[in-house]
């Protein structure tokens, strides 16, 4: 696979990972619940488990690449600062948006 296309693909995968949690209510999209509606925590505890399968999925792309750098801690802020972003058109149409009727 090629670096851009990879690249572009990680892109989308978070973006949809991201907004996965806010635009429905299962967990993962296929595991139902008991009650009808999902709290906030357990939408942020989808959202940072989608967060780790997002990263295992970059760096395997990237180990198959070549080699697989080394990340600090800094890395790791601000791609969690970025898929919080990335979530934010999910967020706001399942907290912020005025329903009607």
């Amino acid at each position: 696979m090629d670096v851009t296309l990879s690249s572009w693909f990680v892109i989308l995968l978070a973006i949809l990972a991201a907004n996965l949690p806010f635009l429905n209510e299962q967990i993962f999209a296929f595991i139902p619940l008991h009650s009808p509606v999902k709290s906030f925590w357990v939408r942020l505890l989808e959202l940072a488990v989608l967060y780790g399968l997002v990263g295992a999925a970059a760096h395997f792309l990237e180990s198959r690449m070549g080699n697989a750098f080394a990340q600090g801690w800094e890395f790791y802020a601000v791609t969690i600062c970025l898929f919080i972003v990335l979530a934010y058109p999910g967020f706001v149409y399942r907290y912020l948006r005025k329903r009607h009727g």
